[in-house]
């Protein structure tokens, strides 16, 4: 018994003595459009009495590329790197060991695994957190319909966290001075769907039709006037997390046709021009046997001709013999 124990310790001791005990949780996986925003989480729960001490984001693309820093904290310091400065910042709070971080304007290059690391006080061991980044081509900024018709205006926050949304605000703006209120929610409502569209012109016509759990602020603009075109700004809030997009909406009156030339139609025939081509045809018919019999004997003609009579003609050959007379 003491052979079998012993190969079951020795791994496990040599694991604590080189720091092989890093904690990792399994990757989660995010799917964004180049120009939104990114929350990807790092949060490591039940560990209290410990502080974090250093946070590390890398990004590995793949496809053989070099591993490439995103952003460090060390030092009470948070200081993004290289092409992701101004574009990601830590979102998490420390305190609760959460060292997630948010990446704006997603580019496609952001495409990859990223990896945060955090390390603890008084602690050998790296609590490891990767998340996976898909980034598809940009959502359309524009939209277009026809009077009359339902536009969906898309908003979502992207996360890997359960980060709950706490506010959702669309704005309407048809110039620089002219702002109007389209729809609020907000979580502190009492009201049965947390939301009203403002008393105005989109008073029953807006209606939120995103999922809130999953961080979607999408409307539904129904019945579209003429006067609605204009730019829509949507904002969403998690916390103290804000994401904005805007979204310009254009309403066409009539459908869109393909221009086709016009042919002119044939004129009617009156009746003296009917007579007088019925005339011509029938005209035509009764002189084509004349033609046909004219054609003929002046081809007769001239096979008479090639043979002339006489004695110093050249003859011509009978119907008994073929000698010549």
């Amino acid at each position: 018994m003491f052979c079998p124990l012993q190969l079951v310790l020795i791994p496990t001791l040599l694991a604590c003595s080189l720091g092989l005990n890093d904690f990792s949780t399994s990757p989660a996986e995010l799917t964004v459009h180049v120009g939104d925003s990114a929350l990807m989480g790092c949060v490591f729960r039940n560990l209290e009495g410990k502080h974090v001490t250093k946070v590390d984001w890398m990004l590995s693309p793949g496809k053989h590329a070099e591993d490439e820093y995103v952003l460090y904290y060390y030092g009470n310091l948070s200081v993004p790197v290289g092409r992701f400065r101004n574009r990601v910042f830590l979102a998490g709070d420390l305190l609760q060991k959460d060292g997630s971080l948010l990446l704006q304007d997603v580019q496609e290059a952001d495409q990859g695994t990223y990896t945060c690391e955090i390390r603890l006080e008084s602690e050998s061991k790296v609590l490891k957190s990767k998340v996976v980044l898909h980034v598809l081509p940009e959502e359309p900024k524009e939209v277009t319909v026809h009077v009359g018709d339902s536009a969906l205006m898309r908003c979502i926050f992207h996360s890997t966290e359960k980060k709950r949304l706490t506010q959702v605000d669309w704005m309407f703006s048809s110039g620089e001075h002219t702002k109007e209120i389209v729809l609020h929610y907000d979580l502190k409502f009492q009201f049965p769907e947390r939301y009203f569209p403002y008393q105005g012109r989109y008073q029953n016509r807006v209606n939120l039709v995103g999922d809130i759990s999953h961080n979607d602020g999408s409307i539904m603009l129904q019945r579209v006037k003429e006067s609605d075109g204009g730019i829509y700004n949507c904002s969403i809030h998690l916390g103290n997390l804000l994401f904005r997009k805007t979204l310009v909406l254009h309403v066409t009156t009539e459908k869109s046709q393909t221009l086709i030339p016009e042919i002119p139609r044939p004129e009617l025939l009156g009746g003296n021009q009917l007579v007088i081509i019925v005339g011509i045809v029938c005209a035509t018919l009764l002189l084509f046997p004349v033609l046909i019999l004219i054609v003929k004997r002046t081809h007769w003609n001239k096979r008479y001709r090639a043979f002339p009579l006489g004695l110093g003609g050249w003859g011509c050959r009978t119907a008994s013999n073929s000698t010549w007379k």
